[in-house]
């Protein structure tokens, strides 16, 4: 009897062992856990949110969320890219470097890698660099226009004024309306102290588009030439951009014919 007891007892603890393991079951919730696949998927879906975010100037959100995308898949240049743009619009140049490198060693035959990279080393001023990484964007995707006029304008810079006036003639062939190249053609001549070739480029962007730059650069070239002339293109350029002080020209000449044109405005 005593034995027969044990054992029921026995049985009795195991059945309430079994039906409060079924109930733990129950009480306890299946957690999924997404696969690869699909957590890059979700890594692309936040990369995509960052660069909208980029594009309506939330730079700081748009920079935590592609912190985020690289985290979650680190293997994919695009979100590296996109991360570079977050860092770059938020002034972090090196992380930006480093970012674009990570996208390079990834994928090395995306042009805008080395163009992003170029624009790093123009805010950092390392001209030769900038240069070097767009030649090797360009050799990529040889019919960017506006790459190729940004070489011109390192050109410019560099003061090798010949080959800035090549690269402005590259990128005008592929966009015959490309006022920008032609009117930086205009300040490549004046340079070289070919005024009436200057004057030709600078007319040429005004008749494409009325813009301040090359209506400033015109009434400084017309200076000695027309002074009535001069005053009044002037005034067409201030009107359009009143605080307009930046220019493109090496030339101290031409800031000072720029400064004469405004004196007499005022």
């Amino acid at each position: 009897m005593k034995k027969h007891f044990i054992k029921l007892l026995f049985f009795t603890l195991i059945s309430i062992h079994i039906v409060d393991t079924q109930n733990l079951k129950a009480l306890v919730p299946l957690y999924y856990f997404p696969d690869i696949k699909q957590l890059k998927l979700e890594a692309l879906s936040i990369g995509q949110q960052a660069y909208q975010l980029l594009y309506f100037g939330q730079n700081k959100d748009s920079l935590n969320l592609a912190k985020l995308a690289v985290k979650i898949n680190d293997q994919n240049e695009k979100l590296w890219i996109i991360l570079a743009e977050a860092q770059i619009a938020n002034k972090l140049y090196e992380e930006g470097l480093f970012s674009l490198n990570n996208a390079q060693k990834i994928n090395p035959e995306i042009a805008e890698i080395y163009f992003a990279k170029s624009t790093i080393y123009l805010k950092q001023s390392k001209i030769k660099k900038a240069r070097v990484s767009l030649q090797s964007g360009i050799k990529i995707m040889p019919d960017n226009f506006n790459a190729i006029f940004q070489l011109g304008n390192i050109y410019l810079m560099e003061k090798n004024y010949e080959k800035a006036l090549k690269e402005f003639d590259k990128a005008i062939k592929i966009k015959k309306d490309f006022w920008q190249a032609i009117n930086n053609k205009g300040l490549a001549y004046f340079e070289l102290n070919k005024i009436s070739l200057s004057i030709m480029s600078f007319k040429k962007a005004i008749s494409i588009e009325e813009k301040a730059e090359p209506l400033l650069a015109l009434a400084a070239c017309l200076r000695t030439q027309d002074i009535n002339e001069a005053i009044l293109f002037a005034k067409k350029a201030l009107k359009k951009e009143p605080t307009y002080v930046d220019q493109l020209f090496e030339n101290t000449e031409l800031k000072k014919a720029i400064l004469f044109a405004k004196t007499k405005i005022n």
